[in-house]
């Protein structure tokens, strides 16, 4: 009886072609992006030595760079899986800098920074923990911190985006208050209304309420602002918690076929 000959399946040819697992990370938008990271600290520092014209440079290329950086990899394909974590990352690290530091000279009240650092905290640790949970065997710290390998994207929700837009406001128009001559606060009527967003009366910021009707009128813009600022705060942290599509942990298959898509051009 002839039994039909048996013998090892042949591999299709595409089979053989090594499918990339990692991804460059040196494009313009992620250089860009840890300019952000790096411009940060230096923010915090020339706020604390009262040097406001230098913060104010830098937070200004922080906020140009992070548009430009944006546009680039989307016009070019330059979409990086690691762009989606430290882009966030950049902008919470200049909120966090610079909301500890205008609170501790008395430009915005303990308790909306601790609201808005509380949250940043927040997302940071569950940031670890998604990348531990996401990361491909072996587990290893080298492993861990190669952000050339892939393994979770976080996408922005449209209250966070929202939340971001507001922090900004509060914080530069801080940052840019000592910078503005005086000039030109006076012919724009500006110093009653930068004023009120930004000086600090416990009378107001601790109950809320204006003690008396003289102090509402000065103080309302701020108070307006700051509250704007805590409940978005507050809702895009619950928001992290609660969408399922603000992060994605990827399979090996999801990151291949992104790099292979990448490497041979497509978008």
């Amino acid at each position: 009886m002839c039994s039909p000959q048996s013998g090892p399946k042949k591999s299709p040819i595409l089979s053989k072609i090594p499918i990339p697992t990692h991804e460059n990370i040196y494009t313009v938008p992620n250089i860009l992006t840890f300019s952000r990271l790096v411009a940060a600290p230096l923010v915090g520092y020339f706020l604390v030595h009262d040097h406001h014209a230098a913060a104010l440079s830098l937070f200004v290329y922080a906020g140009l760079t992070d548009l430009v950086d944006g546009y680039i990899a989307r016009r070019y394909n330059l979409q990086t899986v690691v762009g989606t974590i430290i882009d966030p990352m950049a902008d919470k690290l200049l909120m966090t800098i610079g909301v500890a530091c205008l609170a501790v000279n008395g430009s915005i009240p303990v308790w909306l920074a601790v609201i808005i650092l509380g949250r940043d905290v927040g997302l940071a640790l569950s940031a670890i923990y998604y990348r531990w949970i996401s990361l491909p065997p072996p587990k290893t710290m080298a492993r861990y911190w190669d952000f050339s390998l892939p393994s979770a994207e976080v996408k922005p929700t449209g209250i966070s985006k929202v939340n971001t837009a507001l922090q900004l406001v509060l914080v530069g128009s801080a940052i840019a208050l000592p910078v503005i001559p005086e000039a030109v606060l006076d012919a724009w009527n500006l110093r009653e209304g930068m004023t009120a967003l930004h000086t600090y009366d416990h009378r107001v910021w601790k109950t809320g309420l204006p003690v008396r009707s003289a102090v509402l009128k000065p103080h309302a813009g701020r108070l307006v602002v700051g509250y704007l600022v805590a409940s978005t705060t507050i809702w895009s942290g619950l928001s992290y918690v609660f969408s399922k599509d603000a992060v994605k942990i990827l399979t090996k298959e999801e990151v291949q076929k992104r790099l292979a898509r990448r490497a041979s051009g497509k978008k």
